[in-house]
């Protein structure tokens, strides 16, 4: 069975063709600037990279051009659209509805729309991409996997917030986390690579980048996670506050007369390391060089993002009563070892000691904690793709 997994933005289409039969990657490419004049898509197959300047409107006639490359003679992978057994789709907010994944039906899609207002970038760039397959693919099955859904285990004690109950009863304000389907993903990795049963595990995943989030992982299932009602809570990010006194929020947005949106752009787009550092950059690549050089507020920016995740690892502690494992994924987490380093440092007081050497490599399997370390800690690249791929082949089955 070959499946289609999509990731829609607002103005973007990244897609993966999997073979299911072996989990091979056949086709891949990422669709940039729908609806500008600009717009191009890079098609990538058997290692080679294509890039094609095309001028898109919408969604749909991103998917329409798509299709047109992955069924060409030259670097297509399949005959027509019959051959795709399903198409998976990430959809960042499913609400308490949805803790598994689910075939896409009008009323799921309503469900969907709903939670828009708590995946507000996310969800209605989700529609788009599944109003179009409807359109061109009709009668091929689709299913939706969300990002929340992983953390519905969580107890409740840790997702209610300490605010009036009315609150949680009239709109659904909670804690819901996000980037589920990574941190099973790589859970379920790291005890395969352990070679241990899942369910003996304490494990701590680090998704680290532009958007980052810490999830503890006991007996398989999420217990605990940094992020909140949106994924602007949490550890500070690229552009994101993460957690704030909630009156730093209402004493800005009097001293500078800001509306709520304008007061949600600042927390959304220019606060996180970004902000810290005084406006350096949102690559952290760039902080870090200007970190190496001397600059006061780029190291001010990664002290504090450092700080922040160490905290929150030992506060998984605190959630599963230990911690066997650490695990570090996504653009920092698999390529970033400054932070990788600097984190481990603050939580030598659980027994965590890491190997420079191994610490060095980046964007590889491998474990990097020192063989007199208390606490295992591995780098596992992460890959939704394939997770959202074996969830859909699971469900049109």
């Amino acid at each position: 069975m070959k499946i289609l997994v999509l990731n829609s933005g607002s103005s973007s289409l990244k897609y993966q063709v999997i073979d299911m039969d072996t989990e091979e990657v056949l086709a891949k490419g990422y669709f940039e600037r729908i609806g500008q004049q600009n717009s191009f898509l890079t098609h990538k197959v058997n290692g080679e990279k294509r890039k094609f300047e095309q001028h898109v409107t919408d969604h749909e006639q991103a998917l329409k051009f798509i299709f047109t490359r992955l069924i060409n003679d030259h670097y297509g992978v399949i005959e027509s659209l019959n051959e795709l057994g399903g198409i998976g789709h990430r959809v960042v907010q499913g609400g308490e509805k949805y803790s598994q994944p689910v075939l896409i039906t009008e009323e799921v899609i309503e469900e969907i729309k709903k939670c828009s207002e708590l995946a507000p970038l996310h969800n209605p760039a989700a529609i788009l991409g599944i109003e179009a397959c409807k359109k061109i693919a009709p009668e091929t099955p689709m299913v939706a996997v969300f990002d929340t859904a992983f953390h519905q285990s969580i107890p409740k004690s840790r997702y209610i917030y300490p605010i009036p109950y009315e609150y949680y009863k009239k709109y659904g304000i909670r804690k819901y986390g996000a980037h589920g389907t990574s941190h099973q993903y790589v859970a379920y990795r790291v005890a395969e690579m352990m070679e241990k049963d899942i369910k003996d595990l304490k494990i701590v995943n680090c998704h680290l980048g532009q958007g980052a989030s810490i999830c503890a992982i006991q007996n398989g299932e999420s217990v605990e996670t940094s992020m909140g009602l949106t994924p602007l809570g949490g550890i500070p990010m690229g552009t994101r506050s993460g957690d704030i006194d909630p009156s730093v929020i209402t004493y800005i947005m009097k001293k500078e007369n800001l509306t709520a949106q304008e007061m949600e752009d600042i927390l959304n787009k220019k606060s996180g390391i970004y902000g810290a550092s005084n406006g350096i950059s949102v690559d952290f690549r760039d902080v870090e060089n200007e970190a190496i050089a001397g600059g006061i507020h780029a190291n001010l920016a990664l002290d504090v993002y450092h700080y922040a995740v160490a905290s929150y690892v030992a506060k998984c502690a605190v959630a599963m009563g230990g911690i066997d494992v650490i695990t570090f994924t996504a653009g920092i987490g698999e390529k970033g070892p400054i932070s990788r380093k600097a984190i481990c440092e603050q939580l030598e007081f659980l027994g965590v000691k890491i190997d420079d050497e191994k610490n060095a490599i980046r964007g590889e399997e491998v474990e990097i904690s020192a063989q007199d370390s208390k606490i295992r800690v591995f780098v596992v690249p992460t890959n939704e793709e394939l997770m959202i791929a074996r969830e859909t082949a699971k469900h049109v089955q």
